[in-house]
């Protein structure tokens, strides 16, 4: 999370927001202003069933989503967020359940910790920069409720079986699996773009719509999926570095993992979706690859020398060929367990099938690139990421859809009048 530059750089002091955030939250200010016209800041500007939302929690919640820099329109993401959270209240008021003091400051805690800062800290930020401590509250308390409710009322119909979860863990024969969708963003770093890289990283991984990733992929990230905005393909679970599956299975659509530390790059992931399938995926035991050595980094010869070998070789055995005559370390080639190999190659042969290439890593400070080639894969025998973390994936993905369905039907069910 970032609030301004205070939690994105810690930058000036006494003022959060950068010159172009305090110009927006001006615009903003007197586009309310305008569209509120004569009417109080407290009179209705939205009706929900019985409830209302004036415009003053309409501007305070436009100005908080503006501090953490949240993607789309501050007013019209209010407006939206706001009349989804007097939905959620008005179901969480008739199961009767209700945040105890002590939960609200945990919920105020754990947010601000986000941007290392404490509560408090991070509530006088929010008033300086004219966001009432009670904005903040009470989009803390609505999201304490919610999840509350949500598990009172789905959990016990989203537990996977021990059927379920054999099946997505292929401990029944291999007759299912999990796979997920991701996107991608791996940004190079040098120790002259560290700070500024970090900033940025710690930005995106607050987004979580697909659009805005994406837009920040296409921007940012030095792969070839970034010509896609980061969208990568279908992948077995399996397929990913042990290291980053919890990772990704602790995530719910649309969220995206905390920067990931890679040699000369940081990179993030967003999980688009998550899926059971029908034919399992085994766990591998042992990931073969080869990794050619081209000096000149992402220099035009360097990978025009690249494309040229991509061009001679089928297989990994062919390298040895393309690299006779020169020095033995311009050719590694290695079967390691997956905990064993480098993250960053690691994520790359996550991406590929046997016989296919990547060029998107560098070594020696960007000086080299590595013509990485897959082998080939070994399978293990039935033995495959967590169990617990498996059901607790599938667990969180059922009581999400879940909530989300019922939130529409809410949606539908209401009586919503918005004012002009």
């Amino acid at each position: 999370m970032q609030l301004g530059s205070r939690l994105s750089s810690r930058l000036p002091k006494g003022g959060i927001v950068t010159l172009a955030a305090g110009v927006a939250m001006t615009l903003l200010t007197a586009l309310i202003a305008g569209q509120a016209g004569a009417q109080s800041p407290f009179s209705p500007a939205i009706r929900v069933n019985e409830d209302t939302i004036s415009y003053y929690e309409i501007d305070q919640r436009a100005r908080f989503l503006l501090l953490l820099r949240a993607p789309g329109i501050p007013e019209e993401e209010a407006r939206k967020v706001l009349i989804e959270e007097r939905l959620k209240r008005q179901a969480v008021r008739s199961a009767g359940i209700a945040a105890t003091e002590e939960e609200i400051a945990t919920g105020l805690t754990e947010f601000a910790a986000r941007a290392n800062l404490t509560a408090e800290e991070f509530t006088e930020a929010l008033t300086q920069e004219g966001v009432d401590p009670a904005t903040f509250r009470d989009f803390v308390k609505n999201g304490v409720e919610w999840r509350e409710y949500v598990r009172a009322r789905f959990l016990p119909r989203s537990r996977p079986s021990d059927a379920e979860i054999d099946r997505a863990l292929g401990a029944d024969g291999g007759s299912g699996g999990v796979r997920v969708l991701l996107s991608e963003l791996i940004m190079p770093v040098t120790p002259e773009t560290l700070e500024e890289v970090t900033e940025r990283a710690e930005r995106i991984a607050q987004i979580t719509e697909f659009g805005a990733f994406s837009a920040e992929a296409s921007l940012y990230s030095a792969t070839a999926t970034r010509d896609n905005g980061g969208r990568m393909d279908w992948m077995p679970l399996t397929n990913l570095p042990p290291q980053l599956r919890p990772l990704i299975l602790g995530l719910a659509p649309g969220e995206v993992t905390a920067p990931i530390g890679l040699p000369n790059a940081i990179a993030l992931f967003q999980l688009r979706e998550i899926q059971e399938t029908d034919v399992g995926e085994p766990e591998i035991a042992a990931i073969d690859y080869a990794a050619y050595y081209i000096p000149g980094g992402r220099s035009e010869v360097a990978l025009a020398q690249a494309a040229r070998v991509a061009a001679e070789v089928d297989t990994c055995d062919d390298l040895f060929a393309v690299a006779k005559g020169q020095p033995e370390e311009v050719l590694d080639r290695q079967s390691l367990a997956p905990a064993d190999i480098s993250r960053d190659i690691a994520l790359e042969l996550a991406k590929l099938d046997e016989g296919e290439v990547s060029t998107a890593l560098t070594r020696a400070d960007g000086q080299t690139l590595v013509f990485l080639m897959l082998c080939g894969r070994t399978a293990a025998i039935n033995e495959s990421a967590s169990r617990e973390d498996v059901a607790n994936a599938l667990l969180q993905q059922r009581i999400a859809a879940f909530a989300d369905s019922f939130l529409e039907q809410l949606r539908a069910d209401a009586l919503i009048v918005e004012n002009e």
